[in-house]
């Protein structure tokens, strides 16, 4: 097991984001997958329109979710292969920052009758 003195990345962290899940999948079969790496503390699965797709897991220890990630980064569950990252709040809140800055230009576009540029 590891011990105190391991030295991990700065990036390396409790909570996973995983992409490119099957959109029918469950809780209970997230938490068969992940729960083999240690206690989960939370799992959270996507059910938006912009967020199927995708979950949240949490784990009690780093250590279980460095493992997870080690072992389940491309793994194949039902004919789609993962992709599993490190959460790191800084990107998440840029992509949010980023369609938030999208919608409002193109509430003035329209309020002033511009068309959207192409590379929008």
């Amino acid at each position: 097991m590891a011990t105190a003195k391991t030295k991990l990345s700065p990036d390396v962290n409790r909570c996973l984001y995983v992409r490119n899940l099957p959109f029918k999948i469950s809780s209970e079969e997230m938490y068969d997958i992940f729960g083999k790496f240690g206690t989960i503390r939370q799992i959270r699965v996507g059910n938006a329109q912009d967020t199927k797709g995708t979950a949240f897991v949490v784990y009690d220890d780093i250590f279980d979710a460095k493992r997870a990630h080690e072992a389940l980064s491309g793994f194949n569950v039902g004919g789609r292969y993962l992709v599993v990252l490190y959460y790191q709040a800084s990107k998440m809140t840029k992509r949010l920052d980023s369609k938030q800055k999208k919608a409002e230009l193109n509430k003035l576009r329209e309020k002033y009758g511009m068309a959207a540029s192409a590379n929008d």
